[in-house]
């Protein structure tokens, strides 16, 4: 599904629910950055398994979560102004990407879904939220 604004959510979903999906992946947006809480508690109450790119939809109720850490990529970026602050060149800079990937769970959500998470998943984790 395609969603351009947070209109189209209620119907994406709808949608899914009508199609009988086993899970959703949500994938990175600024969109659905943006309305996360919104996208959490649609999946909620449309008792829909999903997994995101970002802990923050996690920690606002989400499933879980797979992919590049903020925080990392955050300190690249810093890392890259005060280069430039000490008289680099950016166009000297070699392009970087946040190369630590964080799988974080949401317990209490996957309980409310009725989902039991393998231990095998739980002790890959970098977080487990309860």
């Amino acid at each position: 599904m395609e969603a351009r604004s947070e209109r189209d959510f209620e119907l994406a979903f709808v949608t899914f629910a009508d199609r009988r999906a086993g899970a959703l992946v949500v994938a990175a947006s600024q969109l659905f950055d943006s309305n996360r809480d919104q996208l959490v508690t649609l999946a909620a109450r449309h008792k829909m398994p999903a997994i995101y790119q970002a802990r923050e939809f996690v920690s606002a109720g989400g499933l879980m979560s797979y992919g590049a850490s903020y925080g990392e990529a955050f300190r690249l970026g810093g890392l890259y102004v005060g280069q430039i602050l000490k008289g680099e060149k950016p166009a000297n800079l070699p392009i970087q990407q946040a190369t630590k990937v964080e799988l974080v769970i949401n317990l209490k959500t996957a309980k409310a879904l009725g989902l039991e998470v393998p231990l095998s998943l739980m002790m890959r984790a970098d977080e487990m939220i309860e």
